[in-house]
């Protein structure tokens, strides 16, 4: 596990900058780079098959918690903060967010953007759009750091 935080640290740091996590993530500022995961893909804003809407706030949780999909399907999450406080949204397995969060809690100022993430400041609200091509369970959690630990953690169900 060492090894794998390891070479996922020196891989994130080797990146070239990208967003701060204080920067609101604005999915129509430009297109996202097409990026295949364990958990889907890059969605095609133009073949979204609904919108979920997903509030963060303070107490640390995410409402809806829990979203069920079909395999296929492209979703866009509009994703509003109702806190006061930085929050975000970042899709993945539980062992990639958890893996995650570790390293955001050595590396607090630590800078990326991908398209499975966004980070929304208090009052805005970011949009993700993934295309779910794998059947399972996956999670989405806040990787501020403390968030994830306070219990900001959500399921994404694909049928």
């Amino acid at each position: 596990m060492t090894r794998i935080l390891l070479a996922f640290a020196a891989l994130v740091l080797a990146a070239p900058p990208a967003h701060s996590h204080d920067d609101t993530h604005d999915s129509t500022a430009a297109a996202q780079p097409m990026v295949e995961t364990d958990f889907g893909r890059t969605g095609d804003p133009k073949n979204v098959s609904r919108t979920v809407r997903v509030s963060m706030s303070d107490a640390m949780r995410f409402t809806p918690a829990e979203v069920v999909v079909e395999r296929g399907e492209t979703v866009k999450f509009v994703v509003a903060n109702s806190g006061a406080v930085l929050h975000e949204m970042v899709l993945g397995t539980l062992a990639e967010l958890e893996a995650h969060a570790a390293l955001m809690k050595k590396f607090p100022g630590m800078e990326h953007d991908d398209p499975f993430m966004a980070h929304v400041a208090p009052g805005k609200a970011g949009e993700i759009v993934w295309q779910f091509t794998k059947p399972g369970e996956f999670h989405f959690g806040c990787l501020v750091p403390g968030h994830f630990e306070a219990g900001m953690i959500g399921k994404v169900i694909v049928k």
